[in-house]
């Protein structure tokens, strides 16, 4: 096993996850905003980032097991690595959806929502860095929470549109179902700055 000190790998390891988030957000909102027809290109590339999400979990679990000494908790790295992947496998399936279902418009307000979803990943990449100083990273687990909270009232509205009397019922269904993967993507933000306050609260 290695002796790694306060183990600055896991932060650069963490900080690479987390930038991950940026560029799969970045490629949602261009897939929302894109043409149905022109959708299945974005969603493969979404998917490609996915899956070097996932080879960054592996290579975190990895480490775990290898080194001796970390900087902060075992389970708090798990738990940071594994929601920063519950994050890409939501936008993930968004997209996967989006196409197989062939969506049309997506109803209004999804750009905001997306929005949301961007600014929660810049967020947390340019945050990932401080967690050698976690006890300063109390804004950051403020303001994604408040964006949580923006994103379940857009949510809220889109709801409200897609049920309006009128629509078809199977549409209304699988637009809900596409996204809903939006809104639990920014319940993982929020549960990655959860994980974070944990962390801090234990290094304090």
């Amino acid at each position: 096993m290695r002796f790694t000190p306060r183990g600055t790998r896991f932060f650069d390891l963490l900080t690479e996850a987390a930038r991950n988030l940026v560029t799969a957000t970045a490629l949602l909102r261009d897939l929302v905003a894109a043409e149905p027809a022109e959708r299945e290109p974005i969603a493969k590339r979404l998917h490609e980032v996915e899956h070097q999400g996932d080879e960054l979990t592996h290579t975190i679990m990895v480490e775990l097991n290898s080194s001796f000494v970390t900087p902060f908790d075992r389970e708090d790295i798990q738990a940071l690595a594994a929601k920063i992947d519950d994050v890409l496998d939501f936008v993930d399936t968004a997209a996967d959806l989006a196409v197989l279902y062939r969506i049309g418009a997506f109803p209004p307000g999804t750009d905001l929502l997306v929005r949301v979803l961007c600014r929660a990943a810049e967020l947390t990449a340019s945050s990932m860095p401080g967690l050698s100083k976690v006890g300063d990273l109390e804004p950051f687990w403020i303001e994604i929470n408040e964006l949580e909270n923006e994103a379940d009232r857009i949510y809220r509205r889109i709801l409200a549109h897609l049920f309006e009397p009128g629509g078809d019922a199977l549409e209304v269904l699988k637009t809900k179902e596409v996204v809903e993967q939006f809104e639990l993507a920014a319940d993982a933000f929020e549960h990655i700055g959860d994980v974070v306050q944990t962390i801090a609260v234990k290094e304090s």
